[in-house]
């Protein structure tokens, strides 16, 4: 089971999606059951946010004087999180922020398909996933490409 706390920030975004919560809540159940979940517990947090914060927690967070449309913050190592899940504890993954600046760049009936490309990208993230190394990028964008593919 994955449960999502989602706040708005950036009351634009209502514009594009009447009710970000209830709209990400029907897709999560598209996606909770696949194994790579394992049965376990999982939360974590969406913001959906503009340009000036985003900018602010990206040079805070990661000394990059610039904005971007998305910035994923796991909650634990993951060796941590690893050994959370063999406990079968609800576990926290972490914080998730959107940018609707870059969203906006994309038509408007590819708002939905992009956001959600956006969001599952930054989940997987969560997990303790990177695209630092060729190797790590391939079985990232697999994980991706497996829950893209139920949402579409």
């Amino acid at each position: 089971m994955i449960k999502i706390n989602v706040i708005v920030k950036d009351k634009i975004w209502l514009k594009f999606i009447k009710n970000p919560e209830s709209y990400l809540k029907r897709k999560i159940k598209e996606i909770q059951n696949d194994k790579f979940f394992n049965k376990n517990k999982y939360s974590f947090s969406l913001q959906l946010s503009g340009s000036k914060e985003i900018k602010y927690l990206n040079k805070k967070f990661r000394k990059k004087n610039k904005t971007t449309d998305i910035l994923s913050f796991p909650n634990q190592t993951k060796k941590k999180f690893q050994l959370l899940k063999k406990l079968n504890k609800e576990i926290y993954l972490g914080d998730i922020i959107i940018n609707y600046k870059k969203m906006n760049k994309v038509s408007k009936n590819l708002f939905k398909k992009h956001f959600n490309i956006l969001w599952v990208h930054g989940l997987v993230h969560l997990f303790g996933y990177d695209h630092k190394k060729n190797i790590s990028y391939k079985r990232m964008n697999a994980i991706e490409s497996k829950f893209l593919k139920k949402l579409m």
